[in-house]
């Protein structure tokens, strides 16, 4: 796969929402990426409009993120976290518990609930587990009661789940956030409507990513809706631009092609978007800024090249942007 990106100045870590030390959710800056020019251009996010054309087509990613994180104990006592990941049915998903476990290990949870662990999702990186859940009522309804947010050791405070929605959550299923689409607020929705740019749709539930470890995304369930699929065709024909706003909103988008035609699917997709592929499905891409080993990074290199992506992670760093999920984003166009 990639090795981490040769980054020069660092980025912050974004320790908590920009909105918790007085910076507006629309108001985090933006590094603006000519992909023709190979220039950089800094903005915030309020000003997406202007950075982007006239029939545009910038397309959403509506899962809503749960609270996956549960306290657990181990048979001996031990306390850990498990983070609840994917859905396979209603009682068996997949699973990340933060300490060691083995094959069998029954954990305690909440409210008489339990989780066995049946096996490492992939043998060789025993971190997602297939985890066999028994539990006093529905998993959705269960999280809302006993779970709260993943966080990673950045985040030195508990925020509310409300700080880690979107404004176009609307499926229930993320067990992190789809980022990328954080800043969008009403005021910004309207200025793109009012400059002639439209909004599809599609759905991915996030998995659990691991900040700690470079490793290849999981299995995660989407759905590219019919009038989406035809949206995005349509502008297609016409001439007009598709923008991906994150990482998933690609994946989903790649996954649905046949040919050069986007297709309404819905499954699981074990697409892997490194630098040997080649993006068919959208012209622009909005993303954060990520950890240097992220495989997030993986797919930006798919869409530029390492020499571009590396200069505007040099501007972002001499310029103090933040990254991780409550950070600042790039539109690379």
């Amino acid at each position: 796969m990639i090795a981490a990106i040769d980054q020069g100045p660092s980025l912050i870590e974004a320790v908590g929402p920009p909105e918790r030390h007085g910076v507006a959710r629309d108001e985090v800056r933006m590094l603006v990426t000519n992909r023709a020019t190979r220039s950089h251009a800094h903005a915030r996010f309020l000003d997406l409009p202007s950075a982007l054309r006239t029939g545009d087509i910038l397309v959403v990613n509506d899962s809503a993120t749960l609270p996956a994180a549960i306290a657990a104990r181990r048979a001996n006592g031990e306390a850990l976290t498990l983070h609840v990941a994917t859905m396979i049915d209603a009682r068996i998903w997949m699973a990340e518990p933060r300490g060691t476990v083995f094959v069998g290990e029954e954990l305690r949870l909440p409210c008489g609930g339990s989780a066995v662990m049946i096996a490492p999702v992939e043998p060789e990186q025993a971190r997602l587990w297939y985890a066999w859940f028994q539990l006093p009522s529905p998993m959705y309804e269960y999280l809302h009661d006993v779970g709260e947010p993943i966080r990673y050791g950045y985040v030195t405070r508990r925020f509310p789940l409300s700080d880690y929605q979107t404004m176009f959550a609307r499926e229930p299923g993320s067990s992190e956030m789809p980022s990328a689409s954080r800043p969008f607020t009403p005021r910004v929705v309207s200025a793109l409507h009012a400059r002639g740019i439209d909004f599809a749709t599609i759905t991915l539930h996030c998995g659990v990513a691991s900040f700690e470890l470079a490793e290849r995304p999981g299995m995660e369930r989407f759905t590219v809706p019919r009038e989406t699929a035809d949206a995005l065709n349509a502008a297609r024909a016409g001439g007009r631009r598709i923008i991906a706003i994150g990482t998933t909103v690609l994946r989903a988008l790649e996954s649905a092609l046949q040919g050069n035609e986007i297709v309404a699917s819905s499954g699981w997709t074990d697409l892997i978007i490194d630098s040997q592929s080649r993006i068919k499905s959208v012209d622009g891409f909005l993303t954060g800024f990520h950890d240097p080993k992220a495989t997030h990074l993986w797919m930006l290199r798919a869409f530029t090249d390492a020499g571009l992506l590396a200069s505007a992670y040099d501007e972002a760093g001499r310029r103090g942007y933040h990254y991780h999920e409550f950070g600042d984003v790039h539109l690379i166009v």
